[in-house]
């Protein structure tokens, strides 16, 4: 609801955790809504328009702004920005002036884009050029939120899930990376490497094969003196002895899942990539039993899409997540800072 005149900005809509890919997109690419319909996320660090080069916010600021090694330049903008998707905005209208972008649509380079149809106050960005995952972003201090009477859903736990639903393929159907994937896994590298303390790490077969040197080449090199697994609701409770476990974002909450016993240290990942990992699908086109009838064609099983190129991941994605780590800061960190964090 616009906080000036009480109009309606919003349909109703239900909190979910924001997606971590949320500001990592493919340039050149037009992308769909960032948001499923009926969801809105809240980003907790700063945001949108105003950024101020590293050096000059001095390192006590930038840590505050959630940024805890140098980089290029370091968020100003506003905290707790409201994201929904485009479809799920009411009563708001451009303003022409401030819809700059780059070569397909609106970048939000020049702030708050939206004004509300009731009183004209600008209250959000819309986004939808190349390159961005399209979204609506509400400005927290220009809306409110007001209870829409529905009866309120609980927050399901993570034997309540359906996790097969949540599973994203790797391979779009024109034998292209998944956007969502190229920027989730490194973010969730990112994670692996403060958990790891920056010493190698060896990944779980089915990852390795399926990413190959694109993700391991992020990892500190060397012999692994460590080792990480697949972990999460509907697996074999992990050992003792784990390492560190790669494990599902809660899709509500965005809290990564903690293993019942034990103390490994965890890495979080999209849980879109990790369903994909970690659930069982179909394996094989053959009845269950007996024969397929003979003269019958089977054409129902299609072969798994192999994508066209190697795996790539999203550069800024990992930069980015790496430096807004505290453990970054950490000395046994140091080298591989140096080393792999390029400012973004």
């Amino acid at each position: 609801m616009c906080a000036g005149c009480g109009a309606e900005l919003t349909a109703p809509v239900s909190r979910v955790a924001l997606p971590v890919h949320t500001h990592y997109g493919a340039w050149e690419q037009l992308h769909p809504p960032l948001m499923e319909p009926a969801t809105y996320a809240v980003d907790p660090l700063p945001s949108g328009a105003r950024w101020r080069p590293s050096d000059e916010a001095g390192e006590d600021l930038d840590a505050r702004q959630g940024v805890h090694a140098p980089a290029r330049s370091v968020p100003f903008g506003a905290r707790g920005r409201i994201v929904i998707a485009p479809g799920d905005s009411r009563d708001m209208v451009l303003i022409p002036e401030k819809c700059a972008g780059y070569c397909r649509g609106i970048d939000g380079r020049d702030g708050p884009n939206l004004a509300c149809g009731g009183c004209g106050s600008a209250v959000a960005t819309r986004l939808d050029d190349c390159g961005l995952w399209q979204a609506v972003w509400l400005e927290p201090d220009a809306v409110r939120r007001v209870p829409s009477g529905l009866p309120a859903v609980p927050t399901p736990d993570w034997d309540e899930l359906d996790l097969e639903s949540y599973a994203v393929p790797p391979v779009e159907l024109d034998g292209s990376w998944s956007f969502r994937w190229e920027a989730a896994v490194p973010v969730a590298l990112a994670h692996l490497v403060a958990a790891c303390e920056g010493r190698p790490v060896a990944l779980p077969g089915p990852v390795a094969d399926l990413l190959g040197d694109g993700a391991t080449g992020y990892l500190p090199a060397g012999p692994p003196a460590l080792t990480a697994r697949l972990a999460g609701p509907g697996m074999p409770a992990p050992r003792s002895t784990d390492d560190v476990l790669l494990v599902p974002r809660h899709p509500v909450t965005g809290e990564p899942w903690r293993p019942p016993h034990g103390t490994a240290a965890v890495a979080p990942l999209d849980i879109g990539v990790w369903a994909h990992f970690a659930l069982p699908g179909e394996t094989s086109p053959l009845p269950a039993s007996g024969r397929v009838p003979e003269g019958v064609l089977r054409d129902d099983y299609p072969l798994p899409l192999r994508p066209w190129r190697s795996f790539m991941p999203h550069s800024t994605a990992f930069s980015r997540t790496l430096v807004r780590l505290p453990a970054i800061r950490r000395p046994a960190l140091r080298a591989y800072r140096e080393r792999f964090a390029t400012p973004p």
